[in-house]
């Protein structure tokens, strides 16, 4: 709960850093807050711990959800100096960035309703802002319109899908509506299945999933490149684990009611986002339909909710994340020459800069789910939880769509290594990006050779 508390703090002291001219001093400060931030979630570990009427609970679930958001919101900092160096809008924008990680916290670990809807809000709100952070570009101005409209038709369907909730069973507590669930409804089923219902297509907005995933391509492509990250990662964090939370307490009981319809969104999600994704040639709007392959590889642990997924999703968003983030901080180098990054942007990177194209030849890998990185064994247990459960079906056809992932991810490493380019100059990359890159190299290494570090925490 501590960390919610330095979270909100940076945020209120990049506002009042504009005032009394600090500005200098907001970068310092994030990066010590945040490392505070994370250390202080690690000190709540196994304590359980219910506050603000037990409407937010910092149980382990929440509590490692929320280190990997903080971490990755650090790692995110470092690759987004640039973004800041803006003095006129430099606080304005770690405000929205700090207010946005207060948000997706309380995703991770609401107990309530009501803070799962306030929480969605806090972090939409900052996104709708900082989509269209770029004054002089109209396709950032057009990102920022497409995704507040669309989102806020999807809040309208969250919203009253709560609102029905609350009429079956008089609680916007979770513990409470699972017990009512539990206990039976009596003639009350339709507008509990409805509201399930439309609580599923708001959520399933959140996470870009098909089809409710039109506004993610031209979101992603239109934002700046490093708030492009911001959603890729830590939105889709937040976004499932407050998914998976909210349907394996409230509605696991009425299983059978629901699955059908997350699984047919799981198909959808698979076999279109990874098809689109192999005809893009701009490589963020590639990254984009990536996330929403992504997204749906994740709906599969929710499909076969046993008591290894939540386990298997912490994993994934793990290695996804540190993936993610090199792809998004070496595409934001390449952008330095090139305004719209394309695949042939990267033709011959290995001799321009061979770190850079070593980097992104590991993300790619790890995205498209190669041993020994961490992308593998991410797909690997959430195949292994369908597997066990009885949709195998649904694993062969998330393994065929991995199939598919590998040409699209492949294009970028054979354009590095085996094109040749006309550009004869060195890509210049930043301490602080190279700094990144070989952390995040680390981790997927790292969580690829050892899994164990993170599989079984929750």
């Amino acid at each position: 709960m501590n960390s919610i508390f330095v979270l909100s703090g940076l945020a209120v002291f990049s506002l009042l850093a504009e005032i009394l001219n600090f500005r200098r001093a907001i970068f310092p400060v994030v990066i010590i807050g945040l490392i505070a931030a994370a250390g202080l979630l690690v000190l709540d570990w196994n304590r359980d711990a219910a506050f603000f009427s037990n409407m937010l609970t910092f149980d382990n679930y929440a509590v490692a959800f929320s280190i990997v958001i903080a971490v990755t919101a650090l790692l995110w900092f470092l690759m987004s100096r640039k973004y800041f160096e803006d003095s006129a809008t430099v606080t304005d924008r770690v405000a929205l960035i700090f207010f946005s990680l207060v948000g997706a916290t309380f995703m991770v670990s609401y107990s309530n309703l009501a803070m799962l809807f306030l929480g969605i809000e806090v972090l939409s709100i900052c996104l709708y802002v900082l989509a269209g952070s770029n004054f002089t570009s109209i396709f950032s101005n057009e990102a920022a319109f497409k995704y507040f409209l669309m989102g806020s038709f999807a809040t309208g369907f969250l919203l009253f899908g709560i609102a029905m909730i609350y009429g079956v069973t008089a609680s916007f507590d979770l513990a409470t509506i699972s017990s009512v669930i539990s206990d039976g409804t009596g003639d009350k089923e339709a507008w509990l299945y409805t509201g399930i219902i439309l609580l599923i297509v708001g959520l399933a907005f959140k996470i870009s999933a098909v089809p409710f995933h039109f506004w993610a391509p031209d979101v992603y492509e239109g934002s700046p490149t490093v708030v492009t990250a911001f959603m890729s990662t830590i939105v889709k964090i937040a976004a499932f684990a407050a998914f998976f939370r909210l349907f394996n307490t409230c509605f696991s009981t009425v299983y059978d009611e629901w699955v059908g319809v997350v699984q047919i969104l799981t198909v959808l999600t698979l076999l279109v986002s990874n098809i689109t994704a192999v005809y893009q040639h701009s490589v963020k709007r590639m990254l984009a339909y990536s996330s929403v392959s992504h997204a749906g590889y994740l709906l599969i642990s929710l499909v076969a909710m046993n008591d290894i997924s939540a386990s298997s999703i912490l994993y994934y968003v793990s290695a996804y994340a540190s993936a993610t983030i090199i792809a998004f901080t070496v595409l934001h180098n390449i952008e330095s020459e090139e305004e719209d990054a394309v695949v042939d942007h990267f033709n011959g990177l290995a001799r321009r800069n061979p770190y850079l194209a070593a980097c992104m030849a590991v993300s790619m890998l790890s995205l498209a789910g190669i041993p020994p990185l961490a992308g593998f064994f991410g797909k690997y247990y959430l195949f292994t939880v369908a597997f066990e459960s009885g949709y195998v079906g649904l694993v062969l056809l998330a393994v065929l769509t991995s199939l598919i992932g590998i040409y699209y991810y492949f294009r970028i490493i054979i354009a590095m290594y085996l094109k040749s380019t006309d550009r004869t100059t060195s890509v210049e990359v930043p301490l602080q990006h190279t700094i990144v890159l070989a952390i995040c190299m680390l981790l997927s290494l790292g969580f690829g050779l050892f899994p164990g570090l993170l599989v079984g925490l929750i």
